[in-house]
């Protein structure tokens, strides 16, 4: 039998144990396995790194370039791993880290090896290895935040744009070739650019208005940028405390719940023991009946033996 035969007869014959290795870390295989699996990804994305520094690239290229295939191979060869031990091969094919595992590999086949950094994604893969369960439960708590928060954001974003486009097209009345002529302010679009630069930064230095009144404007579009970034950090932050004080009522409810329920059971464990104690009085009180009975009879069999005696 040769190697290849050996390797599919195993493949066959072991597909349980090799699930609880790649999928699984709770046996010292399959934290093995994950966290050279961590390193490999962490090793490939720096070379990709490293690999887009000319002057790294013309004395290491070719070594960046066999080992980029190489770890492109080797998680090819996982890829496929997880789909023949997947329980449902289609559900993960198309899930959130399926489709990261076939991006990760996708760039190096196609000549585009610099958008392998997506590999970084499958670090996500640590908070199931290290067991940061704290962690994974309040990104899911923000990620609920955030949905909740939907309506809000959209509307928010909506008048961000329109803030956008029309304090962009002032300046570019103001400082455009029609006003100052300022480099930078040439068309509509240009200056909505410069407007969303200075409301999420400083702006950049060689664009600057040198009219007075769009010193103003630009002063403006810095104070709302504070305001709306308060603004939309707020309506975040207010859900996600939102989300985590009802999580804490749920908390106070079920160990109020589960109070209620210790409580029924022990209240359920004295009305047994109650019963039997009511029990073993009616048998003692059944108990007393027949010897008081037995005494009764006894004593009108005396009385009737003295009466026979009398006469």
């Amino acid at each position: 039998m040769n190697p290849i035969q050996k390797l599919f007869r195993y493949l066959l014959e072991n597909k349980i144990e090799l699930r609880e290795i790649i999928e699984g870390c709770e046996t010292k295989k399959g934290k093995r396995f994950d966290l050279v699996l961590l390193v490999a990804i962490i090793a490939s994305v720096a070379i990709v790194m490293l690999d887009s520094d000319k002057t790294l690239n013309e004395s290491y290229g070719l070594l960046f370039y066999i080992l980029e295939w190489v770890f492109t191979i080797l998680f090819t060869i996982e890829y496929f791993l997880r789909i023949y031990i997947a329980k449902n091969k289609r559900k993960y094919i198309f899930s959130f880290m399926g489709i990261v595992d076939l991006l990760s590999i996708i760039p190096t086949y196609i000549g585009f090896a610099q958008l392998a950094d997506i590999r970084l994604i499958r670090l996500i893969r640590i908070f199931k290895i290290l067991q940061l369960s704290t962690y994974t439960v309040a990104g899911k708590q923000m990620l609920a935040a955030l949905r909740r928060a939907r309506p809000g954001l959209t509307l928010f974003s909506f008048f961000m744009v329109l803030v956008v486009v029309i304090m962009g097209t002032i300046m570019y009345l103001v400082e455009g070739p029609l006003a100052a002529q300022t480099p930078g302010f040439e068309t509509i679009p240009k200056s909505i650019y410069w407007t969303i630069v200075t409301m999420t930064t400083v702006g950049y230095g060689n664009v600057v208005p040198v009219s007075v009144l769009g010193k103003l404007l630009a002063s403006s579009i810095m104070i709302i940028a504070f305001t709306t970034i308060a603004v939309g950090a707020s309506i975040i932050m207010n859900l996600f405390t939102q989300a985590e004080y009802e999580k804490d009522r749920k908390n106070v409810m079920s160990e109020s719940f589960n109070d209620l329920l210790k409580e029924k059971k022990e209240l359920a464990e004295s009305i047994d023991n109650l019963r039997v104690k009511n029990k073993q009085l009616k048998e003692q009180l059944t108990e007393l009946e027949i010897y008081i009975d037995q005494k009764n009879s006894e004593s009108q069999e005396e009385e009737g033996n003295k009466d026979k005696e009398g006469f």
